[in-house]
This record gives C-alpha cells, sequence and structure tokens, in this order.
C-alpha cells in the first residue's frame, strides 16, 4: 500500500507541472523518479515493521534508486527547451473531452500502476526473510552490467547527436554497432538482475515479483519500446542497411558488410 501511494504521488505532482507547463512530456522523467520513490518507501517502512533482511532492504534500495534517478536526470536533460512529445501529441488528439483528464487516465495513472507492478522484486526483496546469499551479489552484478550499457549507450548516442555533423545519421558506433538498443537491453539486465536479488528473499518472493522482469521485458521488446522506435526509424536513410547488420537486442558482434 505504502508503495502504491509513492508511486501515485509522484505521478500526480507530476502530473500539476506538466498542467501548469503545457507539456506532458514530463511524465517520462517521472517513470525513474517513480521507481526510486517506491525503493525508499518499502525499505523505510519495511525498517519501521522490523521485516527483512538489512543488508538486502538496503542493497535493493540503493541500486532501484541509482537506476531511477540516473534515468531522471538523462531524460529530463535530454527533453530541456523541446516542445511536446509526438507520442503524446498523437495520442491526445484523439482525446474524447478534457485533454488533461484524459492524459490522468491514460497516462498518469497507467504509468503509476506499472511501476507498483513492476517494482514488485523491490518490495518483495524488503521484506524477505533469510540472510544475504551469492544469489543477491549475482543479481547486483547483473544489475550492474545492465547500468553501465544504459549509461554508456546513453552517452554515445548524446555525443553522436550533439554533432551538426551527424544530423539525419543512424548511431551505428560503440555500444550500438552491437545491438539496436543497448540503453534497452541495459533495462532489461537491470530487472532480471533486482529479480534475483529478490529470489535470494526465498521462494515466495520469487513467486510474487516474477512477474515483473516478464512485464519489463515486453514493454522493452514488443510494447512501448523496441517496437515503437524501429517503427519511427524505418524510413529513415541507412536504417536498413543497419538493422541488416546489427542485432535487434541482445548483444553480439555485427555481422561483416557485403
Amino acid at each position: 500500500g505504502w508503495a502504491a501511494a509513492a508511486a501515485l504521488a509522484v505521478m500526480l505532482a507530476t502530473f500539476a507541472v506538466a498542467v501548469r507547463k503545457g507539456v506532458h512530456r514530463v511524465v517520462d522523467v517521472a517513470w525513474g523518479l517513480g521507481f526510486a520513490a517506491v525503493a525508499v518507501v518499502t525499505c523505510v517502512t519495511a525498517a519501521a515493521a522490523g521485516e527483512g533482511d538489512p543488508l538486502r532492504r538496503i542493497l535493493v534500495a540503493a541500486l532501484t534508486a541509482v537506476w531511477g534517478l540516473r534515468l531522471a536526470v538523462h531524460i529530463g536533460r535530454r527533453g530541456r527547451g523541446h516542445g511536446e512529445d509526438p507520442r503524446y501529441d498523437a495520442m491526445l488528439a484523439k482525446a474524447p473531452g478534457n485533454r488533461n483528464l484524459y492524459a490522468l487516465r491514460m497516462v498518469y495513472l497507467l504509468q503509476g500502476a506499472l511501476v507498483w507492478l513492476v517494482s514488485l522484486p523491490v518490495q518483495a526483496a524488503s521484506y524477505g526473510s533469510g540472510q544475504v546469499t551469492a544469489l543477491a551479489w549475482t543479481g547486483a552484478a547483473v544489475w550492474a552490467v545492465g547500468l553501465a550499457f544504459e549509461a554508456v549507450g546513453d552517452a554515445q548516442l548524446a555525443r553522436f547527436k550533439a554533432d551538426p555533423a551527424h544530423k539525419g545519421r543512424i548511431m551505428d558506433r560503440g555500444l550500438w554497432s552491437w545491438t539496436r538498443h543497448p540503453n534497452y537491453f541495459g533495462d532489461f539486465l537491470v530487472w532480471w538482475g533486482l529479480f534475483l536479488i529478490a529470489c535470494d528473499a526465498g521462494p515466495a518472493a520469487a513467486a510474487v515479483s516474477v512477474i515483473s522482469p516478464l512485464v519489463m521485458t515486453y514493454l522493452l521488446i514488443g510494447g512501448s519500446g523496441k517496437r515503437l522506435l524501429e517503427r519511427h526509424m524505418a524510413d529513415r536513410p541507412g536504417w536498413s542497411e543497419y538493422a541488416a547488420r546489427t542485432s535487434g537486442f541482445f548483444p553480439r558482434p555485427p555481422r561483416r558488410r557485403a
């Protein structure tokens, strides 16, 4: 309940900011902030109730907060000075009635529910009993590789786009030559790593939270991540050649050019 309240509070506060600014793209910043808030609130409430192992509780809260805050800062910097996101413009153009209330229902409340659902490993790990074992540290290592993929991929893309000579070109260097979506693959590893930490808390915690990495995997590959982005990029010059030689998700060496 406290986790759900934390996610809802972040989304409602962001909605108020978006209405004031007249731009709903700020909700993308709230995605990472919502997870950070859930992690901190869950850690505090579990500690107050005397539940869970203190080391695992702090570990999973810290990893989640670091990931969420980094993502929020990155998205905030990337969107600074820009107008509305075309995705939200297209969706809100079909709104039956008040655009803001439609956005509240279809974007903010939906994302708040997803934050609560996807954060189940964080909640389960915080309340799970038993001492920390090697499984939790394995999960932390998987998380670290995922965060590195995401952060390095974002930084490489930002540097590439900052060069005016690259305008209209496809980013195919660094991690982007091994996978078309290093940032999404990084997210994938982050949440499977957090799930492993939840598994360290026992079979019940694993059973409760396995839905989280499965949902995140679907969102990243078949939902609003890879699938929609590639549909948007399909008409870019050079995209078909890039897609032919570069893995769609899981990293591998690029295929040799014809």
